[in-house]
């Protein structure tokens, strides 16, 4: 990987972190429930187990709906990690972008890591479906996901402290 990959790698790369006054478990239940998804995220707005998956397991597959900047699709992820309580993630389209909840215990409570990055098949795939509006496409995702991530961990805070 030459320097110049792995700086376009490292801008479609975001994480951040959020405290929750709650246990790791109760956390775990929320942010593990992908039927719920459409509560927290601004881009994602439904979401539900491929069959015969009815949980978080390394392995199960599930679909997501998502609608953003005038657009709409849907997503099939499979889950890479399922740690309980501490980590949970999934590879969207198997291969091609890493979104993931680190949970760590934080003093009374925890603290509530979500990641994405886009993976080098990622790049390939937005090649393969964009063409040469890749890059453009790519910037956009970049620009949802770093919004995204700080509106999704404050209402999972919300919800999670709420019940």
């Amino acid at each position: 990987m030459t320097t110049n990959q792995a700086a376009h790698n490292l801008r479609f790369a975001h994480s951040e972190s959020i405290y929750i006054d709650a246990s790791p478990q109760q956390v775990w239940d929320v942010v593990t429930d992908v039927e719920r998804t459409g509560e927290w995220s601004p881009v994602c707005r439904a979401g539900w187990w491929k069959e015969p998956a009815t949980r978080p397991e390394v392995g199960a597959w599930f679909h997501g709906r998502n609608e953003a900047g005038g657009r709409s699709w849907e997503t099939q992820s499979q889950v890479v990690a399922a740690e309980e309580p501490a980590e949970f993630a999934w590879m969207v389209a198997g291969n091609a972008v890493r979104w993931s909840y680190a949970i760590t215990p934080d003093g009374n409570g925890t603290s509530l890591t979500e990641s994405w990055a886009v993976e080098p098949a990622g790049f390939t795939l937005f090649e393969k479906l964009f063409g040469e509006d890749a890059d453009a496409q790519l910037e956009v995702r970049r620009e949802d996901a770093l919004a995204g991530i700080p509106t999704t961990l404050k209402a999972i805070k919300q919800i999670i402290e709420a019940s």
